[in-house]
C-alpha cells in the first residue's frame, strides 16, 4: 500500500470518529436539563404558560419522529447506493423490474398513516389549547390598530371589586422617527405594556381598527390574526411571572417593524394596583378607522378618540 493511500485511510478513519464524537457531544449536550435543545429551541420556558407544555411537546415529539424516518430513509438510500452500485468488470443496465405491488402498496400505505397520526396529535393539541374558558378570571379586550395597541380590562379582584378599564397608546412611528433621526435605538420602557396577572385564567379577545394585524408573545407559542369585522379568541393561564416581549406578526403597513409591546405577568395584588392608574371605562368599535364596520353615527362620536391620529 502506498503512502498516499495510507495518509487517505487514516484521515478517513479521524473524519468517522471526530464526527461520531460530535454527534455523541451534541446528544449528551442535549440531555443536560436546561439545554434549550430538550424544548426544541423554542423561546420561553415550558411552564410559561398553562398551554406551553403541551405545545412544547407537540413541536419536539414531531421532529423526533421526522428524524427517525429521516435517518431510515436516508440509511436505505445510501445502502441501495452501495449494494446495487456498477461493480468493476460490469457492463449493461442490471436487471430492471416493471413493479412491484408489496413495495407499492407499503410506499402508499406508510405515508398515510405518519400523516394521519401527526393529525391526530396536532388536532388533539389545537382543541385543547383552543379550549373555551367557561368562567374566565379576566377578559381582556385587544385592539391592533396601525401601529399601536388598545387594551380593554375586566376584571374583578377576590374583594369583589369589579374592573372596567382600558389603556391606549400613541402610533409606534411617533417614537420611532426620533430615534432614528437620533441615530440611536428604540427605548423598551416607551412600548406600551400590557399586564396580567400570574395564574388566572385569561380570554383574550383579539380585534383589528382597520387592517390585518397579528398578536404574538412569542414565549406563549400562540398567535393569532387579527380581522377586521372578527373576533379571534386566545385562552391561557400565565404561570410565571416576568417580562415578555411581544409584536405584531403580520405585515400591516409601513410602520408595522415598530408595533411592539410589552408584557408583564405579576402577581395579583400588584395587578390590581395596575388597574387603578387606568381610565374607567371600554374603548369600543366607534374608533374603529375602517369605515366598513361602523355607521356615520358611530365615527362622529369617535372624534375626541383619546388615543390621538387613530
Amino acid at each position: 500500500m502506498s503512502s498516499s493511500q495510507k495518509s487517505t485511510g487514516n484521515f478517513g478513519r479521524t473524519a468517522k470518529s471526530l464526527a461520531l464524537g460530535g454527534v455523541a457531544l451534541l446528544v449528551l449536550t442535549a440531555c443536560a436539563e436546561d439545554h434549550p435543545a430538550r424544548r426544541g429551541w423554542l423561546p420561553g420556558e415550558r411552564d410559561t404558560t398553562s398551554n406551553t407544555a403541551e405545545i412544547t411537546d407537540l413541536w419536539v415529539n414531531s421532529w423526533i419522529a421526522a428524524l427517525i424516518v429521516g435517518v431510515i430513509t436516508w440509511g436505505l438510500m445510501l445502502w441501495c447506493m452501495v449494494a446495487y452500485r456498477r461493480r468493476k468488470g460490469e457492463t449493461g443496465y442490471p436487471r430492471q423490474l416493471a413493479y412491484n405491488i408489496p413495495l407499492e402498496i407499503m410506499y402508499t400505505l406508510v405515508p398515510l398513516v405518519m400523516v394521519a397520526v401527526f393529525f391526530f396529535y396536532t388536532d388533539r393539541v389545537q382543541q385543547s389549547v383552543d379550549e373555551p374558558n367557561e368562567d374566565p378570571d379576566m377578559t381582556i379586550e385587544v385592539y391592533g390598530k396601525q401601529w399601536a395597541w388598545d387594551w380593554n380590562y375586566t376584571y374583578t379582584d377576590e374583594n369583589g371589586n369589579e374592573y372596567e378599564v382600558h389603556d391606549t397608546s400613541v402610533q409606534a412611528h411617533f417614537e420611532a422617527n426620533e430615534a432614528h433621526q437620533a441615530g440611536e435605538e428604540g427605548v423598551r420602557d416607551t412600548l406600551p405594556t400590557i399586564y396580567l396577572p400570574v395564574d388566572h385564567d385569561i380570554t383574550f379577545e383579539l380585534k383589528s381598527r382597520d387592517v390585518i394585524h397579528s398578536f404574538w408573545v412569542p414565549a406563549f407559542l400562540q398567535k393569532r390574526d387579527m380581522v377586521p369585522g372578527r373576533t379571534t379568541y386566545i385562552y391561557l393561564n400565565p404561570q410565571e411571572t416576568g417580562s415578555f416581549d411581544g409584536k405584531c406578526a403580520e405585515l400591516c403597513g409601513e410602520y408595522h417593524s415598530e408595533m411592539l409591546f410589552n408584557v408583564e405577568v405579576v402577581e395579583p395584588d400588584v395587578f390590581v394596583e395596575y388597574l387603578e392608574t387606568l381610565d374607567e371605562g371600554h374603548l369600543g368599535d366607534e374608533y374603529n378607522r375602517n369605515v366598513n364596520m361602523h355607521d356615520a353615527e358611530d365615527l362622529h362620536e369617535a372624534e375626541d378618540f383619546p388615543g390621538g391620529n387613530n
